[in-house]
């Protein structure tokens, strides 16, 4: 592995195959970055129980581990049936409210009451993630009956898509809000709202977030059409954008998702968001020890984007070599990274006068031979700001306050480190740069761009200066 640091972070999701300490310690030391906790498949218990164990983990390896819970949100889904529906091509399946008797011979209910007011004749439906294709051909105050197109198996509570149907979902469900509960009482770092459509859901969403007495910072997972369409609003309203490829790969054409992907990271870039590429990246890892081809082009194209993240589902959570997952995306990220990247950062807005201080000291930086930037921040917003900029420089961030570390951790290129910051900024200084020759980072000499977010008599000063180690 090289010493060099890596730009781009991972995620892991944790799930039965991760969430013992011995794998929990295996996936930080292999790289690990984020571990996400899946509420489509968690309990309450289980969050409790393990949020204090990564904490403890995360401090006795020194790394600043950040805990991301992701609401299952108001997806869609068939009832429960008693046995398995084989289904043909040309059969006629009834979907029904639930309370509705069956109509059919093929028959299930749905856990939303108003699809049916919501879809038309004509609709296309997409059952258990793009394995069986409909045709609606009917629909009533009560039921509405689809044309299969394409055999399959459809079991219980199977997921639906409607791509380019606008549904009236709630931003969040009677469940979400208790497992939002939860991550409040926990104290998780990034919570992510799933089937974000428009930016008064990323309110909604943080606005219970706050209610329930959390700080954690919000992420839009971006996963249908309408989405797309609202993508800057979206944005401009949240902390992380996640690519949600898999719901969002069914609702698109198939062909518009990599060009939906970049168009979505150039945007967060601009915009001066956090962003994410997630779903099946490593997907034939979850049963084999190596990736296909396709699956390192693919990881390998998010990494060239500049994307800040890329995510592990099913390969971490349920798979066979979720160690060995992080340690393959290690690799491609730091090769990739060393090529070069496309520099959407570069066409960043500077709307203020903090952003354009940022924008010279990255400038300075990367004038100047094996400079780093050294950023002191008491909230968070500089260390970011510098990151989106994505300086050639690598970039060290000091904050006093674990939280803040854990939650700057997911932005592409940043090591952070938690030091006690002195009333006199130029001791604060020093403890930083002794801290950074302590573990060999910099040598004697080394230039240091240095921008500063720190209180100054009451008052916060925004800096930047040029040193040497």
């Amino acid at each position: 592995m090289s010493s060099s640091p890596r730009k781009t972070r991972i995620i892991c999701t944790l799930g039965p195959a991760t969430d013992s300490d011995e794998m929990l310690e295996s996936l930080i030391k292999a790289g690990a970055n984020v571990f996400r906790l899946n509420m489509s498949h968690g309990t309450h218990e289980w969050v409790r129980e393990l949020c204090p164990r990564i904490r403890k983990i995360s401090d006795r390896l020194k790394s600043h581990t950040s805990i991301l819970l992701d609401l299952q949100g108001p997806s869609i889904r068939t009832g429960d049936v008693a046995e398995t529906m084989e289904l043909k091509k040309g059969d006629i399946l009834e979907f029904r409210k639930v309370g509705a008797a069956a109509t059919e011979k093929l028959s299930t209910t749905v856990n939303y009451e108003g699809l049916m007011d919501d879809v038309s004749v004509g609709d296309r439906l997409v059952v258990d993630n793009g394995n069986i294709l409909m045709l609606i051909k009917s629909v009533s105050a009560t039921n509405m009956l689809c044309e299969v197109r394409t055999e399959g198996s459809m079991g219980s509570r199977r997921h639906i898509n409607l791509p380019g149907v606008r549904l009236n979902l709630p931003a969040l469900t009677s469940k979400d809000r208790q497992d939002l509960s939860v991550a409040c009482e926990c104290g998780v770092d990034f919570i992510a709202g799933s089937f974000v459509r428009d930016a008064d859901h990323v309110r909604q969403l943080r606005a219970a977030m706050i209610e329930g007495g959390g700080d954690a910072k919000i992420i839009s997972k971006i996963e249908d059409q309408e989405a797309v369409r609202n993508i800057d609003d979206i944005i401009s309203e949240s902390d992380v954008i996640m690519v949600a490829r898999g719901d969002l790969g069914i609702e698109v054409n198939i062909e518009e998702l990599p060009i939906i992907q970049r168009k979505i990271v150039k945007r967060c870039l601009r915009l001066g968001t956090r962003v994410i590429v997630a779903t099946h990246m490593l997907e034939s890892m979850i049963t084999n020890p190596l990736p296909t081809r396709a699956e390192v082009t693919d990881v390998s194209n998010a990494v060239f984007e500049e994307a800040d993240s890329v995510m592990l589902s099913g390969e971490t959570s349920v798979g066979k070599y979720p160690v060995e997952c992080v340690e393959i995306l290690d690799r491609i990220a730091r090769r990739i990274e060393r090529s070069g990247g496309l520099a959407f950062g570069k066409e960043a807005m500077l709307r203020t006068e903090r952003q354009k201080t940022v924008r010279a000291a990255v400038q300075l930086a990367d004038s100047i031979t094996d400079a780093v930037l050294v950023v002191f921040t008491r909230r968070g917003y500089m260390p970011v700001q510098t990151a989106m900029l994505r300086p050639l420089s690598a970039i060290h961030a000091f904050a006093p306050d674990e939280a803040i570390c854990r939650q700057i951790n997911l932005a592409r290129g940043l090591t952070t480190r938690k030091i006690d910051f002195s009333e006199n900024p130029e001791d604060t200084l020093k403890t930083a740069v002794q801290a950074l020759k302590d573990d060999a980072t910099v040598s004697a000499g080394t230039p240091l761009v240095v921008i500063s977010d720190m209180t100054q008599k009451d008052k916060v000063v925004d800096s930047v200066l040029l040193i040497h180690a």
